[in-house]
């Protein structure tokens, strides 16, 4: 399929004619360009970038590909090979290099890849940087490096214990709990860079290398099943948790920026939880305004006022929710699917960080994890998609939603979002697949069900009649 460009970065699948696919042209030109980005807004120096990847496959030959692309533009190459995101997005600012680029499709099938690229704070690049990228894309404007300013590569495979050491470190990290608690785990690694990272800080916060049992543990990029940590692909898993008579299973994407965890039961206690949960343990000792994106839970709103702190609302995407963090200075903030982003640490989704957490603040509980999960506000989520044929006006659909309900608009600042009482359903054009997502949230899961197939059958109504 043609690629797909937006603030989650560069995507696209792997085999194909050009112009259907992610092609090593591409790759190249999209890495030039970003190149040129970083150049320019710091010109007066030698520049250097961070370059990790899942474990995909098709990694190692994007990564070469890559590495090589950004040598030729007169750019240094901190190569850390298999990475998590959030140890790229960690290791920018250590090294001081003035961007990084994740090789990771994050939680796409196994033949897509993507090009996700980072500012010097080791954030997502904002939109107005994306779009000077896309212009340089389609430009002359990139200059390359004469070949004896070509960049250099230096290979440094220590940031994930970096990474490890710093969450550990972190104020609210319970080391003595979680190691008296004698929790037993179920790791999935998706047979990804999660495997390796989750196990690693595991045992650096005490849980005893007895006591995890892990799942797809090689990282090749062979997913064992559909690698979004959604309950429909993780029945193997959770079978696993009740055979091994584990107290929590703990499910991660190939790039370990989204986090799920599985009760001791079998049952998932919802990727939508996992902020919720972490938020309930931040909150209670540092008060601050809470952030997620407008298709996350109502429960984290309900958390926050608990402890009479604010909640705010953003924008789909990381660099929006980062931005709103930023801006109500949040602690704890992040995506209701299952990112955390834990401010004190860095502005990213961090599966690593929102695993330590959750750990210090379950470890201090006498629960269960299905006891814990019922301390929380019940609220059920229906998560379905509209695929799109190349003539769809998407644009025009929504703006007829909105007329259509506009007793109910809730918001309208990604997408269309409803509100009727406590539910609410959230239509929205992926920045990933080419598909509107549509998120509601109601008291009880036939509810929530109900309002999807009503907006589908409704949406699928215009569609027909646009088209006739």
């Amino acid at each position: 399929m043609p690629i797909i460009a937006s603030i989650s970065g560069i995507r696209g699948t792997l085999g194909g004619k050009t112009g259907d696919c992610l092609t090593p042209a591409a790759i190249s030109r999209y890495t030039a360009a970003f190149a040129q980005l970083c150049q320019n807004k710091f010109p007066d120096q030698r520049n250097s970038i961070v370059v990790g990847r899942d474990g995909r496959a098709s990694g190692a030959a994007i990564s070469h590909l890559v590495i090589s692309t950004l040598q030729m533009m007169g750019i240094d190459v901190v190569d850390l090979d298999m990475a998590t995101t959030p140890t790229v997005e960690m290791a920018v600012t250590v090294e001081k290099a003035v961007g990084g680029i994740i090789l990771s499709a994050s939680h796409n099938p196994a033949h897509w890849n993507a090009l996700k690229l980072l500012n010097e704070k080791g954030e997502f690049i904002s939109a107005a940087d994306g779009e000077t990228l896309l212009q340089l894309v389609e430009s002359e404007a990139i200059q390359y490096a004469e070949v004896t300013h070509f960049g250099k590569v230096t290979a440094k495979h220590h940031h994930l214990d970096h990474h490890i050491e710093r969450i550990v470190a972190t104020d609210l990290v319970n080391q003595t709990a979680i190691r008296a608690r004698r929790l037993k785990i179920v790791v999935d690694g998706i047979n990804s860079i999660g495997a390796i990272a989750v196990p690693a800080l595991l045992k650096r916060l005490g849980v005893r290398t007895d006591d995890i049992v892990v799942l797809n543990a090689t990282p090749n990029g062979l997913f064992a099943h559909n690698p979004e940590p959604l309950a429909e692909h993780l029945h193997e898993t959770a079978a696993a948790v009740v055979a091994a008579k584990a107290d929590l299973g703990i499910v991660v994407d190939p790039d370990v920026d989204r986090l799920a965890f599985i009760c001791e039961d079998g049952s998932m206690f919802g990727e939508e939880y996992t902020l919720v949960a972490v938020a309930d343990y931040v909150l209670r000792y540092f008060p601050s305004a809470t952030v997620s994106n407008l298709s996350s839970t109502r429960a984290l709103r309900d958390i926050a006022e608990q402890y009479q702190c604010d909640y705010y609302a953003a924008a789909v995407g990381e660099v929006n929710v980062v931005e709103r963090m930023k801006e109500v200075e949040a602690v704890i903030g992040g995506e209701g699917n299952g990112g955390v982003i834990y401010a004190p640490l860095h502005y990213g989704r961090d599966a690593l960080v929102g695993i330590a957490l959750f750990l210090s603040h379950f470890a201090q509980q006498q629960y269960s994890m299905t006891q814990l999960k019922n301390t929380y506000p019940a609220y059920y989520m229906c998560k379905d998609k509209i695929e799109l044929l190349p003539t769809t006006d998407v644009a025009a659909i929504l703006e007829q939603v909105q007329t259509t309900y506009s007793n109910h608009i809730d918001s309208t600042i990604d997408g269309v979002k409803l509100a009727f009482d406590k539910d609410w359903i959230h239509l929205r054009r992926s920045n990933t697949e080419p598909i509107i997502r549509i998120y509601a949230e109601s008291s009880s899961a036939e509810k929530a069900a109900e309002r999807v197939a009503t907006i589908k059958a409704i949406i699928a109504q215009m569609a027909a009649e646009k088209s006739a």
